[in-house]
């Protein structure tokens, strides 16, 4: 690309987490408070909605990918919630144990799974600046 031609991020369009078993993947995700947008069995992917964004979290089926404990470092995909350490709580009554506790970030606070392939998923709360989260971004109706 020459110094006059640029590209536009436009927003995030999905982001694709491998896994080993599509079914198994759906039923952990659930139980972690993901909604399913549409599954494609044929295909091998699902789609888990994020809030009222058309992006989401696209489960793809690797062949022979079997349960690991996350890499470190690994990436991470984090995602807002308004409490949560309150989401600790819940993934932990739905059996989904955090890697952690729940620890503090600069906007809040934050806590993070691994879902059986080893990817890592944070939620993480702006509660210590709300002025930077979603809820101050909504308009008041």
């Amino acid at each position: 690309m020459s110094d006059d031609e640029s590209y536009e991020l436009l927003g995030f369009d999905n982001v694709l987490l491998p896994v080993g078993d599509l079914g198994q993947a759906v039923e952990f995700y659930e139980h972690a408070g993901f909604t399913v947008g549409f599954r494609f069995d044929e295909a091998g992917i699902a789609l888990l909605k994020v809030g009222g964004e058309t992006p989401g979290i696209l489960l793809r089926h690797e062949e022979g990918l079997g349960h690991r404990p996350p890499p470190w470092p690994s990436s991470r995909v984090w995602l807002e919630v308004p409490d949560a350490r309150v989401t600790a709580r819940e993934l932990a009554t739905a059996g989904i144990a955090p890697l952690d506790e729940p620890f503090p970030v600069a906007t809040g606070w934050t806590v993070e799974v691994a879902d059986p392939w080893g990817n890592v998923l944070g939620f993480t709360d702006y509660t210590k600046r709300p002025a930077l989260g979603r809820r101050a971004a909504r308009p008041v109706a």
